[in-house]
């Protein structure tokens, strides 16, 4: 698979498209205790991987918000924000909503498919089953992170003929106020199957993204890493 990771996103040259998921704008507003980051980085970040790559569509595979009965000021400035980053990147925005995204008319007036094709890829949240047949996914809503000598790396995960012969990325939740779900050690695996995507786990490749150092480390299948520790 032909791509670039960066930043918790993902471009796929082929389709000049840049994708990213689970923004969860909200999550900081809605939260019991105060949180050192909120959704104010969200906007820079894209605009920063836009600047990257200049892509010609953006599309964010769901779960944008994190607001259930009101959207909160913050997530809808920010919004307005990430959509003028776009516009301003002379990109085109696509939605395809996610689980969360109950209020996402009150900040999106645009389509909202339910999955995007990009060329051979198709891009949805993957929290349901895709409508379509293709030779890859790219979905989000699992939030995948690996424990590495005790620290946390948000990570992606490839798997190869996964879904009825085609291949699955997961992208990390690309906000930063996530915990994510640890699909090495202990019982995270488990945790982590709640997309319909994500099946045969065991299969499933971390690929983590170093970006103080510039370089993307791919490590082996989930079962050989497990046998590895």
């Amino acid at each position: 698979m032909e791509a670039a990771f960066a930043d918790r996103a993902i471009y796929l040259p082929e389709s000049d498209t840049l994708v990213l998921a689970d923004l969860h704008l909200g999550r900081g507003a809605s939260a019991d205790i105060e949180l050192p980051l909120s959704e104010e980085d969200v906007p820079p970040r894209i605009d920063g991987l836009c600047d990257r790559f200049l892509p010609t569509t953006v599309v964010l595979a769901g779960d944008v918000l994190h607001a259930f009965s009101h959207v909160p000021t913050a997530a809808r400035e920010a919004f307005r924000e990430v959509e003028a980053v776009v516009e301003n990147a002379g990109a085109r925005l696509v939605v395809t909503p996610g689980n969360h995204d109950t209020m996402l008319d009150g900040v999106w007036d645009g389509p909202t498919p339910t999955a995007f094709s990009a060329g051979e890829t198709t891009i949805l949240h993957g929290h349901e089953p895709p409508d379509r047949e293709a030779e890859r996914y790219v979905v989000g809503h699992d939030h995948p992170k690996i424990t590495i000598e005790g620290d946390d790396w948000p990570c992606y995960l490839l798997g190869e003929g996964i879904y009825h012969g085609a291949d699955v990325l997961v992208l990390p939740a690309f906000t930063r106020l996530a915990s994510g779900v640890a699909v090495n050690g202990g019982h995270g695996h488990k945790t982590l199957e709640r997309s319909p995507l994500v099946t045969d786990i065991e299969r499933f490749r971390p690929v983590v993204r170093d970006e103080d150092r510039d370089e993307t480390l791919e490590f082996p299948s989930l079962g050989e890493f497990r046998e590895l520790l």
